[in-house]
């Protein structure tokens, strides 16, 4: 397959590609730093790749690119929880995921030779936050910030199936890996001083950056595929439950909570992406038969660690 793929040079971008090139694919990047990606995937090991710069969320000739592809994998959008959402940064998480969709689905619509499958990223904020609700692909959205981005995101993924285009739409949950999410979580292990974020009660659903993967790459290639799966291990577990696992695993005391105040002084609104949460599980991604190779935490934990 030719797969053209947005978010290319971020934390599960940068492994997809990797892994579209193992298994012969060739890969369009497109990308807002061509500079970077050629960094990222540099020209000796990366045979089979175009890269082409674009403005996510404008039209324009990049659009001309996706003739020919023959899947697309949609994983752009700006960071979440780096930084505090004032009204100009919630305005630039919105844009960066809905209008650089629609204008992803504008260049499928208008390709002369359009890709069969668009894979589409949510978020499992969709959900809103609870502490004893299960939600599974067929429950309600939420109501609040990040549900009411995750509708407008999906819903302009949706309008790729005008054109008869097969769509994917996934649910991620906290992806695990060596960077990311953990990477950040781990320095206060280290020295000692690690802990749950919050009460600790809250709900973590996280999946490995390999299952993702593979689960990206199940979605492409698969033409019974279709409609929202979520992104999750079959096992969720709250805050408390994943930080002693990390604790066990470091071989350091994982005691020291950090306040949710603490959290709040340093990202505002955004704190509550860590601070809330929502216990989900993939029943529709378990109904296609998809194999996870990390279904439980301490494994999943385990494997990263010690290839670190």
């Amino acid at each position: 397959m030719k797969v053209a793929v947005t978010g290319a040079t971020g934390f599960v971008g940068s492994r997809l590609v990797e892994r579209l090139q193992e298994d012969g694919h060739s890969v369009l990047v497109l990308t807002r730093n061509p500079e970077r990606a050629k960094r990222v995937f540099p020209s000796s090991v990366s045979s089979g790749l175009e890269i082409v710069g674009y403005t996510p969320t404008k039209s324009g000739t990049w659009q001309q690119a996706i003739s020919g592809c023959d899947g697309v994998v949609n994983l752009a959008g700006a960071p979440i929880a780096d930084e505090r959402w004032t009204p100009q940064r919630k305005q630039e998480i919105l844009e960066s995921r809905s209008t650089a969709t629609q204008k992803l689905v504008e260049a499928i619509q208008n390709a002369d030779s359009k890709p069969s499958v668009l894979v589409s990223a949510s978020a499992v904020g969709y959900y809103g936050s609870s502490e004893t609700a299960l939600f599974d692909e067929n429950s309600p959205s939420g109501r609040d910030f990040l549900a009411n981005v995750c509708l407008a995101w999906e819903a302009a993924a949706q309008q790729v199936q005008e054109v008869g285009t097969r769509l994917v739409i996934l649910r991620l949950g906290i992806v695990l890996g060596m960077g990311g999410a953990l990477g950040k979580m781990l320095t206060p292990f280290k020295l000692f001083a690690g802990g749950p974020l919050g009460s600790g009660h809250q709900w973590f659903s996280w999946i490995h950056r390999e299952d993702l993967v593979n689960l990206i790459l199940f979605s492409l290639t698969n033409s019974s595929v279709e409609g929202v799966l979520n992104a999750t291990a079959p096992n969720p577990v709250k805050m408390d439950q994943l930080c002693h696992a990390l604790g066990e695993v470091l071989h350091r005391p994982s005691w020291l909570p950090v306040p949710d105040f603490a959290l709040e002084m340093l990202l505002g609104d955004a704190a509550q992406v860590v601070l809330q949460g929502q216990q989900v599980v993939p029943k529709r991604t378990l109904s296609y038969n998809f194999n996870y190779q990390y279904p439980t935490v301490k494994p999943a934990l385990e494997e990263i660690l010690s290839s670190s």
